[in-house]
């Protein structure tokens, strides 16, 4: 029985080593190394001297630190929760199709999620583009001015937020198909004999039994916003980059156009323990509120 156990034991270690190995050679070292260089003023490739707290003392004092800060929180509220209710809705809607019909109306709202950010890009700003944008000339049929989407700081975000609802929705709403088709049907055929409307279903069965895959589907959005970058960047280009600055694309700036690994290396410590912090905060409140549904 022990050597069973012991040839258990070693085949299980066999089979983890592997994904352990490549874990903390593309995960586990950079993290420490990133945290050491945080704590020096070296550039982005070569040694520094060590200063300290002095990086993140500087962030603190610095303007554009903080308005990435505070656009990184704008754009979370802006798609987490909204794109997390729109696609909770469209799979509703889905899954009261069937055969071809479904499966095409499906493919349509995943296909954008398919596509590479630079093709997102070249579709939205031949649409939204001031001088030549799609839009634009439907603004002027209705006799509507035409608006510098990108170029306004009141309306970069709010724009980018729609396209990137628009652009990972996708996969969403494959979860949220997924755990619709995972309720049995039994529990709405025994709700309809005591007269339960589609409110009551919904609010009753639908919403508990979901809320998984809701909080979910909640988390790996708001991971995934917490790190936005590509649009950003994509779409400020000749428009006001520092007024539309967000965590990752400050992060960009300080180690590739200015050379300041240390302090770009602070700024990613920060984003990391905020896109921690905010994760657990999120798995605790879900599991709470599951825990009021049922």
């Amino acid at each position: 029985m022990l050597r069973n156990r012991r040839s258990e034991a070693l085949f299980a270690l066999a089979l983890v080593a592997p994904f352990v190995a490549i874990y903390g050679l593309v995960f586990v070292y950079p993290t420490i190394k990133l945290f050491g260089i945080s704590f020096t003023d070296a550039p982005l490739i070569g040694e520094g001297s060590y200063v300290g707290l002095e990086n993140y003392t500087r962030l603190v004092g610095d303007r554009r630190f903080a308005t990435a800060l505070w656009n990184t929180a704008y754009f979370v509220a802006l798609t987490v929760v909204p794109g997390t209710m729109i696609a909770y809705a469209i799979a509703l809607g889905v899954n009261r199709l069937s055969g071809r019909l479904q499966a095409a109306i499906l493919a349509l709202f995943f296909l954008p999620y398919i596509l590479p950010v630079s093709v997102v890009y070249l579709i939205w700003d031949w649409t939204l583009n001031f001088q030549f944008g799609i839009a634009m000339y439907l603004f002027e049929f209705f006799g509507i001015p035409r608006i510098p989407v990108f170029k306004s700081t009141a309306w970069f975000m709010p724009a980018v937020g729609v396209i990137t609802i628009w652009w990972t929705a996708g996969f969403s709403i494959l979860l949220f198909l997924a755990g619709l088709r995972a309720i049995p049907a039994e529990i709405y055929e025994a709700a309809a004999l005591d007269n339960a409307g589609r409110w009551a279903s919904f609010s009753r069965i639908t919403w508990p039994l979901m809320w998984p895959i809701t909080a979910l589907v909640l988390t790996i959005q708001l991971i995934s916003q917490l790190k936005i970058f590509d649009q950003v960047y994509l779409f400020s280009t000749g428009g006001r980059p520092n007024d539309n600055l967000v965590l990752v694309y400050y992060i960009f700036l300080r180690a590739f156009q200015s050379d300041q690994g240390g302090r770009a290396a602070a700024a990613a410590v920060v984003l990391f323990l905020i896109v921690i912090i905010v994760s657990v905060l999120n798995f605790q409140l879900t599991r709470l509120s599951g825990g009021r549904n049922r």
